[in-house]
């Protein structure tokens, strides 16, 4: 009986293989039908008990892993006995008419979910004889119309031996097999063979290609244990960074099961009751999501989340949903393994080192002189004795300042006793003005804070430090926006903002390079971004509970006052930026005046910019873009001018003329042909287009005017420097032409980011668009042009659009509907001097814009803009409105009817309502 299974109780309950055994005997060779559907029912059966167990106990992960790969063993060797003994019997086999199998992986481990794979070696002494053949056949046959999921492969012993020595992945294969059935003998022969033949002499290679494909593995999966849906099996932190420990430490020490591992000294006693703990929890998670999704899956996406949370029985906790909690214990298990993986490896580097290197490690490239006690173990910062740190707990602190000063690796041992000693942190350690400074001088490292704070973090040394920054520890954000914990999300931003410090980002951010350059307050910036998210999963605003943690942690930290306002300050409004960028029209006077009147100084405005940058690109892969870039940059140009003149430049009057006088230069027109121009457009058209977009839109609409039969109401081109495509529509002004148009675009394919309404003199449209694909990239597939412009055309000819289709296309996907998003409407009559400001928050899907601007439609008022942000799952849509007269909209009663009329259109139900009928 293997050891695994020595842990599952009453195993008779789960299938009784005797009883089953004696059912079969009785069948004969006409009775493969029916033992097939014997063992069919035992395999049900047998699975649904376990399940039920699972229910019963939902944190059994390796029980219920064991028991799953019991079953599978004991399935496996009826068929085979009944493929030997009834459909191809031998009285007296000879000696080639042997045969062996070997469970191997997963399998070989004793451990399976539900819809693992079944992986068996078919082992033969020499050539398989056609007896062999037939049995393999048959036997594979009847797993089939068992449905089982079978990898196998048919080899005899030299060629398994071979191809063992020549290819690592069969290599692990072998290296965690053991006997299923069969020819014991022949089993133990592959044994011998193997570690004689194929391991003896050749630990140091498995290691580093081991290594090897472990990095890889990382890199594919996102590189980091933090990843908000992270694959269970495959990713950092995972149950194959558990597989790969015991992989090596099997190759290496020839060990049998986990616990041999204390015996050989790479894992204390409380190290492998953390390693046997994770493994639990990682493999009930893995059966958990094994049974929710019906499917071999093991990517822990956000629709699988919350059922899972529930069935382990997660509760709500003050400021935490049981989602959050759920995920939380995740990460902190992933990071047990990478710090087990550490240790682990660290003593593999002892014995495999030769001549001051170590394998896939770099060698040191000087030698320090002052190291404040602490010594250097061949390149590696290391302890002189195991109770260095409980002499000056200080020293906690001291270990990454030295590693940062002197740009050196820890030695995982003293990372093992960080660990290990983090606990001596106490208030008077928190107090001391040695650890404060120690502890900024790594936050504000002009070389690579990054490392080092996550060093610091793994070590568990940064929460004790920082309570407040502890608390938020693998603590996810459960929305489709961020893409990584809370902790990793603000260590990162803290890594991006060092590179534009040090020039590293000047292709991407040329200003914030520049402008990092000219700032007073260094120290502040880099403690801001540090505590900017700190306060999240309070259950109250973020921002406001931060600015308060900030006031109290930035005089510990050595701040002087008028650093701790700066610090708390930004961190209260570290949204500030954004909002007003991405949700607020940037060419109403009122939207900068108002940004300006909170920001104050060219100080502030420098260092909001620089924070805003990095906590956006520190969301995740493809959240910073063009359209981003170019917003920031416009709103920052806007408040920087007034923040040094005290007001814009010049009046109304004279931007318009300015611009068009530069406009007329670009064209070249005569005076008669421009002034044409001119007069046809309002003042808010030439102050809210770029000047590219002025440009093109008056050479399409000279063009439409000069010959109206041959010309068509669309013109589309993309613009890299924003980031989309701009599609411009040109037509007689008709009531619902924006919905129609918006709603003709998404039907294309196209995904709207921004959107300016202008009307001329003369009773025309002049509408601009910028679009994208779905990838967030400029909408410019020839196939999909042509799309758009038909559906435009007949959009602006007054054709309505599909709305069922529209929806049908549009609505949310099934990982969508685990964000319970209650539409919200706001109307602001005081964010512009001339427009009504109506904000919509919603779930995101392409039928959205057009059904709000339908529902602005109803209610007979006029868009003068809208922009569209999207954080996820969650759209943001922010029209600026008057009425049908050119006035805000102030009246109760009317802006009451607006609201409804919106919330109905963004409500997915009613949409799909709309679908269904």
């Amino acid at each position: 009986m293997d050891s695994r299974f020595a842990t599952i109780s009453h195993r008779r309950a789960i299938i009784d293989r005797k009883a089953l055994a004696d059912q079969l005997g009785g069948l004969g060779a006409r009775g493969k039908a029916k033992a097939t559907r014997l063992l069919k029912q035992a395999l049900s059966a047998g699975r649904a008990e376990i399940a039920r167990r699972l229910e019963e106990k939902p944190w059994q992960g390796s029980e219920t892993a064991a028991a799953y790969a019991f079953l599978t063993d004991q399935i496996v060797r009826l068929a085979y006995d009944f493929a030997t003994e009834h459909l191809y019997p031998v009285a007296n086999p000879t000696a080639g008419e042997r045969l062996t199998l070997m469970a191997v992986g997963g399998y070989g481990r004793g451990e399976m979910a539900l819809h693992s794979d079944v992986d068996i070696a078919f082992v033969t002494p020499w050539k398989p004889t056609s007896w062999a053949e037939q049995v393999i056949e048959a036997t594979l046959y009847l797993f089939w119309d068992l449905g089982l999921k079978v990898g196998h492969s048919s080899r005899s012993v030299d060629d398994l031996i071979r191809i063992a020595a020549d290819d690592h992945t069969v290599r692990s294969a072998v290296l965690e097999s053991r006997y299923l059935w069969g020819d014991e003998a022949l089993f133990d022969e592959v044994q011998n063979r193997f570690w004689k033949e194929v391991v003896a002499g050749h630990a140091k290679a498995f290691v580093t290609e081991k290594l090897e494909e472990r990095n890889a593995r990382h890199k594919r999966m996102g590189d980091s244990r933090y990843v908000v849906e992270p694959n269970v099996k495959e990713g950092k932190g995972g149950l194959r960074d558990l597989h790969t420990l015991f992989w090596i430490g099997k190759y290496a020490y020839r060990v049998r099961s986990v616990p041999e591992l204390v015996e050989k000294g790479l894992l204390t006693k409380a190290e492998l009751r953390q390693f046997q703990k994770a493994e639990r929890f990682l493999w009930a998670v893995r059966c958990h999501l094994h049974l929710v999704a019906g499917r071999a899956d093991d990517r822990l996406t956000f629709d699988y989340q919350r059922e899972i949370a529930g069935r382990l029985n997660y509760a709500d906790r003050p400021g935490k949903s049981p989602v959050e909690r759920f995920m939380q214990h995740y990460f902190l298990h992933a990071k047990a393994v990478g710090d087990l993986t550490g240790v682990f490896l660290a003593h593999l580097d002892e014995q495999f080192a030769r001549s001051g290197r170590r394998f896939g490690l770099p060698a040191l490239r000087r030698r320090p002189r002052k190291l404040e006690g602490f010594v250097l173990d061949r390149g590696r910062l290391a302890l002189p004795n195991e109770k260095f740190f409980e002499e000056d707990p200080v020293r906690l602190l001291q270990m990454f300042a030295l590693a940062d000063r002197h740009e050196l690796e820890i030695h995982p041992l003293a990372m093992r006793a960080a660990s290990r000693d983090a606990k001596l942190i106490d208030n008077d350690v928190r107090e001391d003005p040695r650890a404060n400074a120690l502890f900024l001088d790594v936050l504000t490292s002009p070389r690579d804070p990054e490392t080092v704070l996550r060093w610091m973090n793994e070590a568990g040394v940064f929460g004790r430090f920082v309570p407040d920054f502890g608390r938020v520890v693998a603590q996810m954000q459960f929305d489709m926006y961020h893409h990584y914990t809370v902790d990793e999300h603000s260590i990162r931003a803290i890594g991006l903002m060092a590179k534009i410090e040090r020039g590293e980002l000047r292709a991407d951010h040329p200003i914030s390079t520049a402008i990092i350059q000219q700032i007073s307050s260094r120290r502040a910036l880099y403690v801001a971004v540090l505590l900017h998210d700190i306060a999240k999963g309070r259950g109250g605003d973020h921002s406001v509970l931060g600015a308060e943690v900030a006031h109290q942690l930035c005089p510990r930290l050595g701040l002087d006052e008028a650093e701790t306002e700066t610090v708390a300050w930004l961190v209260r409004w570290h949204l500030l930026m954004s909002a007003t960028a991405f949700k607020r029209d940037l060419a109403d006077p009122k939207t900068i005046a108002d940004f300006v009147g909170r920001v104050k100084s060219l100080e502030r405005l420098r260092l909001l910019l620089l924070l805003t940058v990095v906590d956006i690109r520190a969301v995740g892969p493809g959240v910073w873009n063009e359209w981003k870039r170019q917003l920031l940059r416009e709103i920052f140009e806007a408040a920087e001018e007034m923040l040094r003149l005290g007001h814009k430049q010049k009046g109304r009057q004279h931007r318009v003329a300015a611009i068009q006088e530069q406009l007329a230069e670009r064209l070249g027109w005569d005076e008669s042909r421009f002034a044409r121009l001119g007069w046809r457009l309002p003042d808010s058209y030439w102050l809210a287009e770029p000047i590219e977009v002025l440009e093109v839109n008056a050479r399409f609409v000279d063009t439409a005017d000069r010959d109206p039969a041959a010309s068509r109401p669309l013109w589309t081109g993309v613009q890299p420097e924003r980031g989309g495509t701009l599609v411009t529509v040109y037509a007689k002004d008709q009531p619902g032409l924006f919905y129609r148009v918006a709603g003709a675009i998404s039907l294309a394919g196209g995904n709207i980011i921004d959107a300016r309404i202008h009307t001329t003199n003369d009773g025309m449209v002049l509408d601009n668009f910028l679009v994208q694909d779905l990838h967030g990239l400029p909408f410019d597939d020839p196939h999909q042009l042509e799309r758009l412009d038909e559906t435009v055309t007949a959009a602006a000819a007054g054709e309505e659009p599909r709305m069922d289709r529209l929806e049908a296309k549009a609505l949310p996907l099934p990982r969508a509907e685990a964000f319970p998003i209650r539409p919200a409407v706001f109307i602001d009559n005081k964010a512009s001097n001339r427009y009504t400001v109506v904000e919509v928050n919603a779930r995101d899907r392409a039928a959205l814009l057009s059904g709000l601007a339908q529902a602005l439609s109803q209610s007979k008022v006029t868009i003068h803009s809208a922009h569209i942000a999207t954080y996820g799952e969650r759209a943001v849509d922010v029209f600026y409105l008057t009425d049908l007269h050119g006035a805000k909209i102030e009246r109760p009663a009317r802006l009451k009817t607006i609201r409804e009329r919106l919330l109905k259109a963004a409500d997915c139900q009613v949409a799909a309502g709309r679908v269904a009928a």
